[in-house]
């Protein structure tokens, strides 16, 4: 029996007893809209989730464990005081719910924003939306952005409560830092984010080849985040088994 099908059907037995679950994941995707993010680029991000989202293989991951669904949060972000929520916390509960919420993404236009660049602020307002989520199993908060961090706290100090896990999609580019004036190559960026800004023993970083590429990168690393529900999350009498085995 392959690993989805037997976490599945642990699911199914649990629901069937006194363990009950509604949300196995709230995940919180938070998208650069600074400065380096052009008008096209902008709505090649915005679109790109939203086609991932409806993408065939990440909608039958969403709705691959009946009972236990998904909360969805996405939000944008530059400088220190620029977070916008452009879809509030929904229950992804079938593939109208997803349809839904990636039209509203396609529905979002730009507005003016602080140029620069705050990952650290990014965190702390992805953690903060993860408070107001729905009670989920896991809470998973996504950055993607496709340059260094240049005003607010540094990535590197900034505390989320230790249950979160925080993934990244780094862009690539002919990015060129304006603190050292020269381009940013993709490895180089990745490796920042490695260090500073992941959190969580099985976070992980996702890479595209710039904004063309940022909607398959998505789809890449939604159906990573979604493929498998680890038994231990099941409940309380649910045999433990290492995440992501």
């Amino acid at each position: 029996m392959s690993l989805r099908a037997l976490a599945s059907a642990a699911a199914l037995a649990l629901w069937g007893g006194a363990v009950a679950a509604e949300c196995r994941l709230a995940l919180a995707l938070g998208l650069d809209v600074s400065g380096s993010v052009d008008v096209m680029e902008y709505r090649l991000q915005l679109d790109g989730v939203a086609n991932a989202l409806t993408h065939p293989e990440v909608i039958a991951a969403i709705v691959s464990t009946p009972g236990a669904s998904v909360a969805l949060g996405v939000y944008e972000w530059s400088g220190p005081d620029f977070q916008r929520v452009l879809v509030d916390w929904t229950l992804l509960q079938g593939p109208a719910d997803v349809v839904e919420a990636a039209e509203r993404l396609r529905g979002a236009g730009r507005v003016v924003s602080d140029p620069s660049t705050a990952i650290g602020a990014s965190m702390l307002f992805g953690a903060r939306m993860l408070g107001a989520a729905p009670a989920c199993w896991r809470q998973v908060i996504d950055i993607s952005g496709d340059g260094k961090s240049n005003t607010g706290p540094h990535p590197r100090d900034v505390s989320v409560p230790g249950d979160v896990m925080i993934n990244a999609l780094v862009i690539g580019g002919e990015l060129i830092d304006p603190a050292e004036n020269r381009a940013v190559l993709l490895p180089e960026l990745s490796a920042y984010f490695r260090a500073y800004i992941l959190r969580g023993p099985d976070a992980f970083v996702e890479t595209a080849r710039g904004f063309h590429d940022f909607e398959d990168a998505m789809v890449r690393k939604l159906k990573r985040e979604l493929m498998v529900v680890a038994v231990s999350d099941l409940g309380p009498d649910a045999p433990a088994r290492p995440r992501g085995q």
